[in-house]
This record gives structure tokens, C-alpha cells and sequence, in this order.
């Protein structure tokens, strides 16, 4: 049976449910239910995998958690012959007799895509386009046929055939990020894509206040000045994210520094947290200097 790990679990567990998610989670469920693959695309940083997680969970089925990278092959996802195994057999049921047969055969082991295939796992395909897609090519068989081909598995059937409660869910970030390849569009012409956006400020300080215990005062100024930063990006992508927001809070509360942008200490925190990111996206001939700078500012500007 497959499992989620640790991680996997918090972010199940601590994922938020406002209406708005509710009335996607519905929609989705049911897009699912009718036999459709499910593509989350959108920025890094607003929460595509935790949602795919929630959805996962709803449908009572064991869960497999899978993350695209160039490396993985039709050997990752089908499997491979991992080495091999020998069987001895002696015979003495005739005392005068000695009979002794030996074999030796391969040893294969089933790869995750075949393992989700077989026992109809609901897969999750996290940020599956930083895989090169001639490897993604094989969901087409998948999604099209309902088979998954066998390659390189010396077995009688040339496909295995997909089990009826197997589901999968796809994730992106945009194609303008970093390795992340183009995916075919007949891959994507078989999945329903839904556009995940940044949250809204209040929807963002609701997730501070659920996940840390922040009160509201404190929640709506960390996620005020992350929404003010994003505002100098010229790049949604590259802007800072919810991650930003949450390391801050969790850092204040465990370090005991007072939420405040007026307070110099929680300045500094968020000048080691945020100037690196900032620096790339500010067009600057001292583009660290000038980051911090931008960064005590806005500080200094929260609730004007």
C-alpha cells in the first residue's frame, strides 16, 4: 500500500477550507468521479500540491506521491529487473538416488506508475513538466486506451491493463520557470486544467492565523508587507510567496520577536528572509543594497 510520508501528511492536515476551496473541491471531485484527470498549473508558492493532497484524501483510496525530474524513465515508472534469484532443489525421497535441480532467473520490481496502475492508487504527478516529455508520453497510452505499456518486462502481455479506481493528478508551475519542459499537447488536451492563483492577503492571513496561532493584528501584517514586496516584482512567478509569510511567523513566534514593522529585530528577520529573493527581481546597479532598503520601507509603511 502506498503511503505519504511526514511531510505530506502535515500539509493534508493543515490545509485550509474556505469557501472558495470548498466550491473547487466540489467541481474537481467531480470531474474525477467522471473518470478525468485533474491539472493544477500555477505559481510556486500557492498551494497546488497541498490541494492536490486534499482532493487525494477525499477519495478513500490509497494515495502515491510522485515528483517529476529529468532523470526519471520508463524504468522509474514501469520498473526493472533489479538483479537476480536462484532456487535449489534436492531430491532424497530415493535414498539411493541423489537428485539436485538449480535455477536462476531475474528478479523484476514493479515501478511506481505500474504500481499506482495496478492496485488503482490515486497517483499524484507533482510538477510532472520538469519531466522531459517523451517520458510523460506513456500517460497517453494510460488516459486513451486504459493500458500501460510493458516495456522491458519479458511478460506474455505486452500492457497491463489500468484498474478501474486508478486516478491521477497533475502539477505544474509555469512554463517560464526554470527546468521545467514544454509538455505535449496531447497530453494536455486529455486533462482538465485549473489555474491556481495567489491567494488574496485576507485569504493568506487566515492560513497564517490557522497554521501558527497568530492573531489577526499580527497575521495581517506579515502578509501585508509580502503583498506589498510583490508588488515591485516584474514577474508573478519570482515574487514571495505564502512560504515567505509562514517562515517569518513561525521565526517570530519560536524567536519572540514582536510583529511589528516598526520593530528593528523583526525588520532584520524579514531582510534575511526576503532580500535574496527580492534582489533578483529589482532592476538596480546595487540590487542587495537596494532590497534591503525597499524591504525597511515597506515595513515602515504597513497599515498606511
Amino acid at each position: 500500500m502506498a503511503e505519504l510520508n511526514e511531510s505530506s501528511n502535515k500539509r493534508l492536515n493543515s490545509f485550509i477550507y474556505d469557501q472558495q476551496t470548498k466550491n473547487l473541491h466540489s467541481r474537481l471531485l467531480r470531474y474525477m468521479k467522471a473518470g478525468y484527470p485533474i491539472h493544477l498549473t500555477g505559481p510556486t508558492g500557492t498551494g497546488k500540491t497541498s490541494l492536490a493532497l486534499s482532493l487525494a484524501k477525499k477519495r478513500r483510496r490509497p494515495v502515491m506521491l510522485m515528483h517529476g525530474n529529468h532523470e526519471l524513465d520508463n524504468q522509474d515508472l514501469i520498473g526493472g529487473f533489479t538483479g537476480y534469484k536462484s532456487e535449489k532443489v534436492i531430491d532424497h525421497f530415493v535414498r539411493s538416488v541423489y537428485k539436485k535441480d538449480e535455477s536462476v532467473s531475474e528478479e523484476w520490481k514493479d515501478g511506481r506508475l505500474l504500481e499506482a496502475v495496478k492496485h488503482g492508487y490515486t497517483l499524484i504527478y507533482d510538477e510532472f513538466t520538469r519531466s522531459k516529455a517523451t517520458t510523460n508520453n506513456i500517460f497517453l497510452s494510460i488516459l486513451e486506451e486504459g493500458v500501460l505499456p510493458l516495456y522491458g518486462s519479458k511478460e506474455t502481455e505486452p500492457f497491463y491493463r489500468v484498474h478501474p479506481e486508478f486516478s491521477v493528478i497533475f502539477t505544474s508551475n509555469p512554463e517560464e520557470y526554470a527546468g521545467v519542459y514544454k509538455t505535449q499537447d496531447a497530453l494536455l488536451d486529455r486533462l482538465i486544467t485549473i489555474f491556481v492563483e495567489n491567494k488574496t492577503t485576507k485569504q493568506e492571513a487566515s492560513i497564517l492565523s490557522h497554521k501558527l496561532g497568530l492573531n489577526d493584528r499580527d497575521a495581517n501584517t506579515i502578509t501585508e508587507l509580502i503583498s506589498r514586496l510583490r508588488k515591485h516584482s516584474s514577474g508573478e512567478h519570482s515574487a514571495p510567496t505564502l512560504r515567505s509569510s509562514l517562515m517569518i511567523g513561525k521565526i517570530a513566534i519560536e524567536e519572540d520577536i514582536e510583529i511589528d514593522g516598526e520593530d528593528r529585530e523583526f525588520q532584520q528577520l524579514c531582510i534575511d528572509l526576503l532580500r535574496a529573493p527580492m534582489s533578483r527581481l529589482l532592476e538596480s546597479d546595487h540590487p542587495i543594497t537596494t532590497a534591503k532598503e525597499l524591504i525597511i520601507q515597506e515595513c515602515k509603511n504597513i497599515g498606511n
